[in-house]
């Protein structure tokens, strides 16, 4: 059996994003969107844990190499049976490691049937721009305000790291700013340009987001990046953040602009979202969600985009509560540079760039609209 590199160097050369291990099975890779069982023989038990354990060796060798001193004056070997004894306590644990000059590597370790699986995304080692991701210039307009709020939102591996990295990398090749990104775990890695950028992970450089967010604005950051908006205090401090003056970038598990700003509210008590949908209009600067669809050639995915900017007409709809008014709101809102999934799966149909079938996989509870669009297409 190769090592985990190999697996994942052979990984990469097919252009796949996600690899997964399992005892019983070879290892299966995502490319594509597509899951295709990979050209190796069944992996046994022992085979199987020898490569969790290169993946823990892995990312123990990253920490220790990036703590230096903090490495909790533990041996190696220590690190390790600590990081094992969590994922058998937890039945799951988070870690990351690089494999120098071709790719980061998200993992997730877990328990299923007393044998432990893994799953694995790769990660560029350089962030990718805006352009190159092929996403909607808008982004980078929103990543250029000096404050506000920007959420991007879509189902899990809709690419919404990749588009957060890709605005974060704009700020800083453009502008001279401090950046703090709070993240669990440190997925992107960036090297400052014209921006100075500190990254903190949860865990290891703070001990939760609580701590870490009711920190951050006094350290005088620019742009606050959060990995993700988990609870009602996290989504208060971003709304706040964005309000005072600071460029919040953050990212939310939803499916549409609209059901964004229901999320937020519902996660206040109903006595407090009058206040935060007031301050919610002041604060955002836009709501993009997105989905990963497959190209007509077989080859590749792009984005396919919605875009939600704050207009008037947006923030007086969230003031009032309305929120069931977002959607018409959106589709009507070419002028302020919105659209609805629908309107960029129909530009992305008429282009020819992905297919019929392929674009109504993607169009959820508005499968009736899109079917009707592209009639008329």
């Amino acid at each position: 059996m190769k090592s985990i590199h190999e697996l994942l160097e052979t990984a990469i050369a097919k252009g796949a994003s996600d690899v997964l291990i399992k005892a019983g099975s070879p290892p299966a890779m995502r490319a594509d969107g597509l899951f295709s069982i990979a050209d190796t023989e069944v992996l046994t038990s022992q085979q199987a844990e020898d490569l969790i354990q290169s993946i823990i060796n892995s990312s123990i060798r990253d920490y220790m190499l990036q703590a230096g001193t903090r490495a909790d004056q533990l041996e190696p070997e220590e690190l390790v049976e600590k990081k094992l004894n969590t994922l058998h306590e937890m039945e799951e644990t988070d870690l990351v490691f690089t494999i120098d000059g071709l790719a980061r590597v998200r993992a997730n370790l877990f328990l299923q049937r007393n044998a432990i699986g893994a799953s694995l995304r790769i990660i560029p080692v350089v962030p990718q721009t805006t352009e190159e991701l092929s996403l909607p210039p808008i982004l980078g307009e929103w990543a250029s305000q000096p404050r506000g709020l920007i959420i991007v939102t879509g189902p899990t591996g809709s690419g919404k790291s990749t588009t957060v990295a890709a605005m974060v990398e704009h700020v800083n090749a453009t502008r001279q700013c401090h950046i703090v990104t709070i993240e669990d775990p440190i997925e992107h890695l960036f090297q400052g340009k014209q921006s100075v950028i500190n990254q903190r992970e949860i865990g290891s450089d703070t001990k939760s987001f609580r701590s870490a967010l009711r920190s951050v604005l006094r350290q005088t950051p620019d742009v606050i990046v959060i990995g993700e908006m988990r609870d009602a205090e996290t989504m208060n401090v971003a709304i706040t953040a964005g309000e005072v003056g600071h460029l919040v970038i953050t990212t939310l598990h939803t499916t549409s602009a609209a059901s964004t700003v229901d999320r937020i509210l519902s996660s206040f008590p109903p006595d407090a979202r009058r206040q935060t949908a007031s301050q919610l209009s002041a604060s955002l600067i836009g709501v993009s969600s997105q989905r990963l669809v497959r190209c007509a050639s077989g080859r590749g995915r792009l984005p396919a985009v919605e875009i939600m900017t704050c207009s008037p007409t947006i923030q007086k709809l969230i003031e009032d509560l309305e929120t069931g008014e977002l959607y018409p709101a959106i589709r009507e809102g070419q002028h302020f540079g919105m659209n609805t999934l629908n309107q960029a799966l129909e530009k992305l149909y008429k282009s020819k760039t992905i297919t019929y079938d392929e674009a109504l996989l993607h169009a959820g509870q508005n499968a009736a609209e899109l079917r009707q669009m592209l009639r008329r297409a």
